[in-house]
């Protein structure tokens, strides 16, 4: 799985609440907010005592009218201000939300091959849905809920000091009690939540591999549906003791904490006896009242912090998780300042270039060539060879290890990724169909391009007619990967958006090795009207398709051990004419003769 290459780094707190910084103006309304409406709670319990010690023995309707009045007035506008806080928190809190799941995902369109070579599907998926999701309350109620409660408890504190302090040193007694649950409840939770995702992420990858088109068709054929149903009933099992042990983490010691609260009042009776003059409480019956009243006040907000301070540890696993991502290193990196291809001719150079993937042998070795605008160039070379990475060189899915690669004269480190893609074009053996209509897939090569380009495009790949066939013609959704056509038909829906791409240089890695003989030359027509013009450069497995290449390099180990002309080539006797051998006699073909 990928990480930061020192492994997970601890979640500073300071580095969360950063995310929180663009909305500063927001943030501060909706804490102001928070304030002021836990103020406003504190309220209710003096005018009860008011009611209880005044209004009340004294018969002073009017008081007790406007004191009424007052308590009702107060409850609404707390209310009130609930509501537009609760709106205020959730609104900002989708706001960082949406801001950290579009930073994963930019990030990671940054990354190189590599990375996706080395990291599964569906634990990618897991990070940016389930582990971002999971975040939701803690990034959403977090703030608001801490203001809140802190507020109200300072409040709730300082009223009780003002109305006995004796009473109050009593009641924060037990304070250290409930600090210790919270720490010891809250290590417990951060442990089982960072265990619980990793097992969503298992899920997400079996779901995705097994339940994907060519997941569901090798699970199906192979016999082993049965076997693939127990794997997940049994990771899904996994999952629910797991949560059922999260929930449970703790929930003898908050029952303690529970229990205490509940009996802190009786407890409260009993001090204020104590503290009494000869066994007469020496507070009003009212004040005993706001003093309990009050002490909910602040133990009930105490409690909550405690479960967001468990909270706030638990998503630390989540934190990490997401903050593991945004620290991968950026292998292949845009410039800063790129330069501009004012003339795109398509000339490529390779100039002593090699290449090692991290931590293997040199996959590409001191490899020069210099390709002309408009030339053909055929790289052949047993599987291994390095073909398929030296084409990958170019468009910069990778960057070189040693020498240089220009466009033109231009460093390709240089150009920007833009420049690069409108230069570039590949077409690959595995064709990638999104799950829209033709038209869209089309379209991914060219946003605007018209109904007219479409056609066009298609009918360059010897497409259209069969396009025009299907019952929505190019409105017509491709199914998953494109299942609704064959490999051939794919092939040439990808030609046709290289095509609209119209790019100066064209790529093509092993873009027929997978067609049948037939549908091979159809695709090979529709390849050379796509070549023509432009700078090609062909990895090829079936030598019959380059023949008429300009120039043919052949690939040992990673080094050019031949180049030439065909016809040259196959006069040397040398490791050309070895795989030229070699291909036409896996197809039961004569040799070829120069």
């Amino acid at each position: 799985m990928a990480g930061s290459r020192d492994g997970p780094r601890p979640v500073r707190l300071t580095r969360i609440t950063g995310l929180f910084a663009p909305y500063r103006r927001r943030l501060a309304a909706m804490l102001a907010l928070v304030a002021v409406g836990s103020l406003v709670g504190i309220a209710p319990p003096f005018i009860l005592r008011e009611i209880l010690d005044v209004a009340l023995p004294q018969g002073r309707v009017s008081l007790l009218t406007g004191l009424s009045a007052t308590l009702m007035a107060l409850m609404t506008a707390g209310a009130a201000l609930g509501v537009l806080q609760a709106y205020l928190s959730v609104t900002l809190g989708q706001r960082v939300m949406d801001d950290l799941r579009r930073a994963v995902y930019t990030h990671l369109q940054r990354m190189s091959l590599s990375f996706f070579t080395a990291t599964r599907t569906g634990e990618v998926q897991s990070r940016i849905s389930n582990d971002i999701g999971a975040m939701q309350s803690t990034v959403t109620g977090t703030a608001a809920t801490l203001v809140a409660n802190v507020t109200a408890s300072l409040a709730a504190l300082l009223a009780m000091t003002s109305l006995d302090w004796r009473l109050t040193a009593g009641s924060l007694g037990m304070l250290p009690f409930f600090l210790w649950i919270s720490r010891r409840v809250g290590a417990e939770r951060r442990e089982m939540v960072e265990r619980r995702q990793n097992l969503l992420a298992l899920m997400s990858s079996l779901i995705e591999e097994t339940l994907s088109v060519s997941g569901f068709l090798l699970g199906r054929t192979m016999g082993r549906t049965e076997t693939l149903v127990q794997e997940f009933a049994g990771r899904s099992r996994e999952i629910a003791d797991l949560s059922v042990e999260s929930a449970m983490a703790g929930r003898w010691r908050q029952s303690a904490v529970a229990i205490t609260m509940a009996a802190m009042p009786i407890s409260l009776y009993w001090m204020a006896g104590i503290f009494g003059d000869h066994g007469r409480p020496t507070v009003s019956v009212g004040t005993l009242v706001a003093f309990t009243t009050l002490q909910q006040g602040l133990f009930g907000p105490l409690l909550v912090l405690m479960q967001t301070g468990v909270a706030i540890q638990s998503s630390l696993a989540l934190f990490q998780r997401v903050f593991e991502y945004l620290d991968l290193e950026v292998e292949v990196a845009e410039p800063r300042e790129p330069i501009p291809l004012v003339h795109r001719r398509g000339r490529v150079r390779f100039e002593q270039v090699d290449f090692s993937y991290a931590g293997a042998d040199p996959t590409l070795r001191g490899v020069d060539f210099d390709l002309p605008a408009g030339g053909k160039l055929a790289v052949v070379g047993a599987t291994g060879s390095g073909k398929t990475t030296l084409g990958y060189l170019i468009p910069r899915v990778y960057d070189v290890t040693a020498g240089r690669i220009t466009i033109d004269g231009v460093d390709v480190r240089h150009l920007s990724f833009d420049t690069l893609a409108a230069t570039v074009g590949m077409v690959l053996q595995d064709t990638h169909l999104f799950h829209t209509t033709v038209a869209d897939n089309l379209r991914f090569a060219k946003s605007g391009a018209t109904e007219d380009e479409l056609v066009a495009a298609a009918k360059a790949a010897q497409i259209h007619d069969l396009i025009e066939s299907l019952p929505d013609g190019y409105a017509t959704v491709v199914g998953e990967r494109g299942y609704r056509f064959s490999g051939g038909e794919k092939q040439r829906i990808a030609i046709a958006r290289a095509v609209l791409r119209d790019p100066a240089i064209l790529i093509l890695d092993e873009a027929t090795s997978a067609l049948d003989t037939r549908t091979e030359r159809a695709v090979q027509h529709a390849l050379d009207a796509l070549s023509e013009g432009r700078t090609t450069i062909t990895i090829a497995h079936r030598l019959s398709t380059i023949r008429n290449a300009d120039r043919i390099i052949v690939l040992q180990d990673g080094r050019i051990v031949e180049s030439g002309t065909h016809t040259e080539l196959l006069d040397n006797c040398g490791a050309y004419a070895m795989l030229s051998r070699a291909s036409r006699e896996d197809r039961g073909e004569k040799p070829f003769t120069s």
